[in-house]
C-alpha cells in the first residue's frame, strides 16, 4: 500500500517495501491497456484503484502484486447507459447497477412533459429515480452480485446534490428542489447500505460540489465508507479556491470530518502540474490528512487512464503530526510535524504576501535552508527539518 498513514514515520525495516508516506489513489476508468511493469509499480504506490466492471483480471493482478491495495469497481448511481445494451440484451459487465434494457420504465426520471433526462455532454446516459425503492434494491443487488469476491469496494459515481445537474435549469417533476433531490440520494444510500456491509464491499461516492450545500457531505458519508471530491481546491492553474463561506475550509473539513469517523477521503486537484496549484493543494491536504485520506492530481477532466503524476514530495517523511492545524493569521493555517511544518495562505489569489518566521531553520521545496517563508494568497509550503 502507498503508506500506512498519510504522514507517518516509516520504520527502517519497512522502508524498502513501503517507502511513501502520502497515500495516493488511481482512477483507471478509461479501459486503457496497462503493462505488467505499470501494474508492479502502481500496486506498490497506490492505496486505492478504481477499475471498470470488466477489469476483474486487472484487479486480481494488482492484488497479486500487493495484497494490501484496495480495488474498487466503478458504478454510476444515477444513470443507466443505453450504449451498454444491444438487441435488447444488456452487457454482462455494466458501468451502472441497472441495465438500460432491463430497467423498468417507471425507474427513469422525467421532466414535467414526461420526457426522460439524458445527461448533457454524456450521450446515452439516462437519469434514474434514485428515490425509487425498487430501483434502489435492483441497483444494489446487481452490483453486489457482480462485484463481491472480485473487488474490495464500489466507487459510486454521481451522488448528486442539485436537481438540475446535467440538465441545467430543468429539474425532474418528482424532485423539483435541490433538497428533495438530496433526500432521494440519502434514501438510496441509507436503504442499500447494509447490502454492501453484508457483502464486505466498501463504498466511496463521488460527491463533487458538496461544499456548495450545507451539511451535504456529512449527510451522505453517514451511509458510506468514504467520499471523493472530484474538484478539490484547484480547478486549473490560475483558478484556485480561496477561503469564503463555501470555499477552502469546506473542502478541508471534508477530510477532517472523515478522519474523525475513520472514513476514506479521496481528493483530486485539477491543474497542469504547475508549482503554485500543486503546492497549494498538497499543503492543504497535509493540514488535515491522517490514516484515511488520499490525493491524486488530474490535468484533463475525465481523462482517467494512466496513473496520476507521482510526486517526490509523497516520499518526504515529515514524521507524526503534533496536533491539528491552527490559524496563525487571517485565513493562514499551519500544522506542525515532528520533522517539518506545513503552512497555507488561503486568502485570495493576488492578496499581499504574508511573511511567516519559523522557530528553526528548515528546508523548503527546493532544498534551500530557510528561517522564514513569504506566502501570497492561495499558496502553500511544505518544509522539512532534521530529525
Amino acid at each position: 500500500m502507498a503508506g500506512v498513514l498519510a504522514v507517518t514515520i516509516i520504520p527502517a525495516a519497512q522502508a524498502d517495501e513501503d517507502p511513501s508516506v502520502v497515500d495516493s489513489f488511481w482512477l483507471h476508468m478509461n479501459s486503457t491497456q496497462i503493462s505488467e511493469k505499470m501494474i508492479s509499480v502502481e500496486a506498490q504506490r497506490r492505496s486505492h484503484v478504481v477499475l471498470n466492471a470488466w477489469e476483474k483480471d486487472l484487479a486480481a493482478k494488482l492484488k497479486a502484486a500487493n495484497p494490501k491495495i484496495q480495488t474498487f469497481v466503478y458504478k454510476d448511481l444515477s444513470s443507466t447507459r443505453g450504449y451498454a445494451c444491444e438487441n435488447g440484451v444488456d452487457d454482462v459487465d455494466l458501468p451502472t447497477g441497472v441495465g438500460y434494457c432491463a430497467a423498468d420504465p417507471s425507474w427513469f426520471l422525467t421532466d414535467a412533459s414526461g420526457d426522460r433526462f439524458e445527461y448533457d455532454g454524456y450521450e446515452d446516459h439516462w437519469q434514474m429515480d434514485v428515490g425509487n425503492a425498487e430501483y434502489q434494491n435492483a441497483w444494489a443487488d446487481n452490483v453486489v452480485k457482480s462485484s463481491s469476491g472480485a473487488f474490495d469496494g464500489v466507487f459510486m459515481d454521481n451522488a448528486l446534490f442539485a436537481c438540475d445537474t446535467y440538465h441545467d435549469g430543468v429539474c425532474p417533476a418528482k424532485y423539483p428542489t435541490d433538497e428533495s433531490m438530496r433526500d432521494a440520494y440519502r434514501s438510496m444510500l441509507a436503504n442499500t447500505r447494509q447490502k454492501f456491509v453484508d457483502a464486505g464491499l466498501k463504498t466511496v461516492a463521488n460527491m463533487s460540489n458538496a461544499r456548495l450545500h450545507d451539511g451535504a457531505w456529512d449527510s451522505y458519508v453517514e451511509h458510506l465508507d468514504g467520499g471523493f471530491d472530484e474538484w478539490w481546491l484547484t480547478f486549473g492553474d490560475s483558478d484556485l479556491l480561496s477561503e469564503y463561506s463555501q470555499g477552502w475550509s469546506r473542502q478541508i473539513e471534508q477530510i477532517t470530518a472523515n478522519e474523525a469517523k475513520g472514513k476514506i477521503t479521496w481528493v483530486q486537484p485539477h491543474h497542469s502540474g504547475a508549482e503554485q496549484p500543486f503546492r497549494y493543494a498538497f499543503a492543504s491536504y497535509l493540514l488535515a490528512a491522517g490514516e484515511n485520506a488520499a490525493i491524486s492530481e488530474i490535468e484533463e477532466t475525465d481523462r482517467y487512464d494512466t496513473p496520476s503524476q507521482w510526486r517526490a514530495e509523497y516520499d518526504w517523511d515529515l514524521g507524526d503530526p503534533l496536533g491539528a492545524h491552527f490559524e496563525i493569521a487571517k485565513n493562514v493555517h499551519q500544522r506542525d510535524f515532528e520533522c517539518g511544518t506545513v503552512i497555507v495562505n488561503a486568502n485570495r489569489t493576488g492578496n499581499a504576501p504574508l511573511t511567516v518566521r519559523l522557530a528553526s531553520t528548515q528546508l523548503n521545496e527546493h532544498n534551500a535552508p530557510v528561517n522564514f517563508v513569504v506566502l501570497p494568497g492561495t499558496t502553500g509550503t511544505v518544509l522539512r527539518k532534521a530529525c
